[in-house]
C-alpha cells in the first residue's frame, strides 16, 4: 500500500521546481553546500524553493521539513518513474505504481548488489537525529548516482518528519520504516538477501 502525503498539485511544483534548478545552477550550489536541513533555512535559495511551492510549505510547522526536501532534492541529477517491480494491481484499469525510493535503494543498477546494502539501510531506518537522517539520505541519493524519484523521496522526507514530530501511526504498516521495510526487501535480488 502507498501512504502519500504529498498532494499531487505538490509533487508537479516538486518536479517543476527541479527542472528549473537545472539552470538555476548558484540555487542549486547553496543548496547542495548545506549539510543539513538548518544550513538550508539559511539560504536564499531555499526562499527561492518556497515561492516555487504551495502556502503550506511556509508554516512554521512543515518548515524544517521543506528545508529538508529542498536541499536533499538539490542533489538529484535525474527525477526516475519506473515501474515497481514489486505490487503492482491486477485491475488493469488502475494505474501502475511505480518504484519507491526504498526500491530503488535495493534494484542493482550495475551488476548484481543492490546500491545500499542492507545494513546501510537498516541505518537510514533508524536515524535518530534530523542531521542523521539528512546525511543518510544524501548518501543514498550519491549510492543512486543521482537518479532517484522525487515524489517519493520527498514524500518519504515529509513522512519522516512527521513521525520524528511524535506523529507516528498506530497502525504499523502505515509507519514509514515498515513501508520501507516492504518496499527494499521485497525488490532485493534473492542472492543479496544473505546479509552482509
Amino acid at each position: 500500500m502507498n501512504y502519500i502525503f504529498l498532494s499531487l498539485e505538490e509533487q508537479k511544483a516538486l518536479q517543476h521546481w527541479h527542472r528549473l534548478l537545472e539552470s538555476n545552477r548558484g540555487d542549486r550550489a547553496r543548496l547542495r553546500r548545506a549539510e543539513r536541513a538548518e544550513d538550508v533555512l539559511l539560504t536564499d535559495a531555499f526562499f527561492h524553493f518556497l515561492q516555487q511551492m504551495p502556502e503550506s510549505w511556509r508554516k512554521e510547522k512543515a518548515i524544517f521539513a521543506s528545508a529538508a526536501v529542498a536541499g536533499l532534492l538539490s542533489h538529484i541529477k535525474e527525477d526516475r518513474q519506473v515501474l515497481s517491480r514489486g505490487y503492482q494491481p491486477k485491475d488493469e484499469k488502475k494505474p501502475k505504481r511505480t518504484a519507491s525510493f526504498a526500491e530503488q535503494l535495493a534494484v542493482p543498477i550495475k551488476g548484481k548488489k543492490p546500491p545500499m546494502s542492507e545494513l546501510r539501510f537498516q541505518q537510514l531506518q533508524k536515524s535518530r537525529t534530523t542531521d542523521d537522517f539528512y546525511r543518510r539520505v544524501l548518501r543514498a541519493i550519491r549510492l543512486l548516482d543521482g537518479i532517484v524519484n522525487i515524489p517519493s523521496l520527498a514524500d518519504d522526507i515529509i513522512h519522516w518528519h512527521r513521525e520524528f514530530d511524535n506523529q507516528i501511526d498506530r497502525e504499523p504498516a502505515k509507519r514509514l520504516a515498515v513501508r520501507w521495510a516492504t518496499d527494499y526487501f521485497t525488490a532485493l535480488p534473492k542472492e543479496s538477501n544473505k546479509g552482509e
